[in-house]
């Protein structure tokens, strides 16, 4: 199942596998027997490579039932933002509140559409 996420992911950000070999620094052969499922189980270091150069985390390469049309994977860039907000030292409990403000916003944004 490993070997499909990467492969789909590798298509769906427009990479060749020569591309994403490349930038992942393994080699080409390699990673065309982790998407055949020759290679079930590369290390944590390879996997954390081709995961990089996807722009996604860890957890999406492994995932089993990943839904890339529905975008039910976590992109890197999510899990940036998340690591970044806990760096400023947002707690989560303070998310529902910022909800609660956007959800008011979005609320505030339709009715002056309407008007």
């Amino acid at each position: 199942m490993i070997g499909k996420n990467i492969k789909e992911l590798r298509k769906r950000r427009g990479y060749t596998l020569s591309e994403l070999a490349e930038q992942a620094n393994i080699s080409k052969s390699y990673l065309s027997n982790i998407e055949r499922n020759l290679n079930k189980n590369p290390s944590l270091e390879v996997m954390n490579k081709i995961a990089h150069v996807l722009n996604v985390d860890i957890m999406t390469l492994l995932k089993t039932d990943i839904d890339h049309d529905t975008h039910l994977y976590i992109e890197k860039e999510w899990i940036d933002f998340v690591s970044e907000l806990k760096e400023l030292g947002m707690k989560k409990d303070q998310i529902e509140q910022y909800k609660t403000l956007i959800e008011f916003i979005k609320w505030q944004k339709q009715n002056s559409e309407r008007k």
